[in-house]
């Protein structure tokens, strides 16, 4: 299988959880939850990874000490494209693609990453999404797919038509992609929407506009749609880790 690069996006602070630490480094079963996202991608068999810190980013650095990562830094907050676009000096060499995760997502399975990873092999993609099938996809975006099933776009919850808002397959900030797609469609974003920043999930349609072969695959599971945005959801994260056997770090 071809080598992959990790792009693991580290940099917000995390509001909703009413603390001054980086929400990455809010412990799950005893371990700053990142090093769970980590795990999962090393399992996969990935070698380089690259984690975007930007919010106190010397606790993230001093945490993640002997991981062997790199780190690119984001100093304003002005989205997840641009975050991944702080990475352009680590990502400019080197022709393997690039998968873009989200730090603040323990329960990440190693077997989905590999899934994905082989969807992606030899497929000549552009950009390959990793969704899921969601009963109650409420707050999520969308896959947006035409009469032929063909990927479309993603579009957010707030933006969804009555229609749309029925579709069940959603985003979960899990991408795959070739990597001088990625770095066309990071020079192409544009930030004209109404919080001025450059969104990640407008790369997919720019590179499918760009003639850009851009699908999605529904290889994420259950567990993976488990966000992390509040105390309480961060304990119901912790409870499913505990069914599911992740061992517990005293």
């Amino acid at each position: 299988m071809t080598e992959t690069t990790a792009v693991v996006l580290a940099a917000g602070k995390g509001t909703r959880m009413r603390s001054e630490l980086p929400k990455v480094l809010f412990p799950a079963l005893g371990r700053a939850m990142i090093h769970w996202v980590l795990d999962a991608l090393q399992s996969a068999g990935i070698r380089q990874i690259i984690v975007v810190v930007g919010y106190r980013a010397e606790l993230v650095r001093n945490e993640l000490s002997g991981r062997g990562v790199d780190f690119a830094v984001q100093t304003e907050q002005l989205g997840t494209g641009h975050a991944v676009q702080m990475c352009r000096p680590l990502l400019e060499k080197g022709t393997n693609p690039v998968l873009v995760v989200a730090g603040d997502s323990p329960m990440i399975q190693a077997s989905s990453v590999r899934e994905l990873l082989e969807e992606f092999e030899d497929g000549g993609f552009g950009c390959l999404l990793g969704t899921l099938i969601k009963e109650n996809p409420h707050g999520l975006g969308r896959i947006v797919r035409d009469s032929h099933n063909n990927f479309l776009r993603i579009v957010e919850h707030k933006d969804a038509s009555l229609e749309q808002r029925q579709i069940n397959e959603v985003n979960m900030s899990t991408y795959l992609f070739d990597r001088p797609s990625l770095l066309w469609a990071l020079d192409n974003l544009k930030n004209n929407n109404s919080q001025a920043e450059y969104y990640l999930t407008d790369c997919p349609e720019l590179l499918l506009n760009n003639g850009k072969k851009v699908d999605a695959r529904a290889v994420l599971k259950a567990c993976e749609s488990l966000s992390i945005n509040t105390i309480d959801e961060l304990a119901m994260v912790e409870s499913k880790m505990r069914e599911m056997g992740y061992q517990c770090v005293n």
